[in-house]
């Protein structure tokens, strides 16, 4: 239990959702900072952040091995459709409910949830403590992470037309993406051979510079929705209800895996990869795409909260599951 603690400290997450929630409070009691326009503002801070954090992922990437792992397409398969095609129709079903309601800005903030990539780092990380196949584990969480960029965008213009005013015009978005995140990406990929090891070697740095990032962002976002007072009308009943709603959707999520894995003949190993990086959302995707796709919205903060709080709850089970791994390989 103790090697498992030392580990999940290791990873440089287990200070990270207390931040978070600070970050929301301080949105809530302190929004003016958060508010400010110019050049040094928190949001344009963020914003050339988010440039700085995909050139430092394109630096750690090696397309070369990427393509080695790209054989076991069985294993690809199962957790790039569960991650881009059954995760967003699931939430589909139930948009009849919500169109119109009070609560139709929460319901596409779950959609928008489940419309992105997977997360990388703390899915590598839970694979590897649960003795699952740590090479698939990488070429999915990064597949997924390229994807998304085009994906996500994709999903979202289906439905962004009407909530809370101001609509989304695809081609905008993908420039403004193609500039802030795509050519970033490209250069860091283009300077890998050189300066590759040097960005590995110093990964702890770039961790929390990425999680730094995010801070802002959650801030800006939920001052300017708490300042709007988008919030109103959403009490800890809601929150308990939405809490409950993620948690059913995450098992759900991995009972389907289950099958698919079990119904494509992957072993232990690959099911465990496809557990972690199939039913994991990345925060980090998250909260650029959001401050992308939701720049006019007020209720860019609401829009962000379900991924917020499956960030935290999928920390906890799957931190859970991997123990049970482990435990079982003994």
């Amino acid at each position: 239990m103790r090697w498992f603690t030392l580990k999940f400290s290791n990873s440089g997450i287990d200070w990270f959702t207390p931040a978070l929630l600070l970050m929301i409070l301080l949105g809530w009691l302190f929004p003016g900072p958060g508010l400010k326009s110019g050049t040094f503002s928190v949001k344009v801070i963020a914003g050339f952040g988010i440039s700085v954090i995909f050139f430092l992922y394109g630096l750690r990437l090696s397309i070369r091995q990427l393509i080695k792992c790209a054989a076991h397409w069985r294993l690809h398969l199962v957790i790039q459709s569960v991650t881009f095609i059954i995760f967003p129709l699931l939430i589909l079903v139930f948009r009849k409910f919500f169109t119109g309601g009070d609560y139709e800005s929460l319901w596409l903030g779950v959609f928008f949830l489940a419309a992105l990539p997977s997360t990388v780092s703390s899915a590598v990380v839970m694979v590897s403590l649960a003795g699952g196949n740590i090479p698939g584990a990488v070429f999915n969480a990064t597949f997924s992470s390229i994807a998304g960029i085009l994906i996500t965008p994709l999903w979202m213009g289906l439905f962004i037309h009407g909530a809370g005013g101001g609509g989304m015009d695809i081609f905008p978005v993908f420039s403004r993406l193609a500039y802030q995140i795509l050519l970033p990406l490209a250069a860091g990929v283009v300077l890998h051979p050189r300066l590759g090891e040097l960005a590995i070697r110093n990964k702890g740095f770039t961790r929390y510079f990425d999680q730094s990032v995010i801070l802002a962002i959650v801030y800006s976002s939920f001052s300017n929705s708490f300042s709007s007072g988008v919030f109103e009308g959403f009490g800890l009943p809601v929150i308990a209800a939405l809490m409950f709603a993620l948690f059913a959707l995450f098992a759900l999520i991995n009972w389907v895996i289950y099958l698919m894995t079990r119904k494509m003949g992957l072993s232990r190993g690959d099911l465990i990869t496809a557990l972690f990086c199939g039913s994991t959302k990345s925060l980090m995707h998250g909260s650029v795409m959001a401050k992308v796709l939701f720049s006019n919205l007020a209720s860019a903060g609401l829009l962000l909260l379900p991924v917020l709080m499956y960030h935290a709850m999928q920390l906890a089970v799957t931190g859970l599951m991997s123990q049970r791994f482990a435990e079982k390989d003994r």
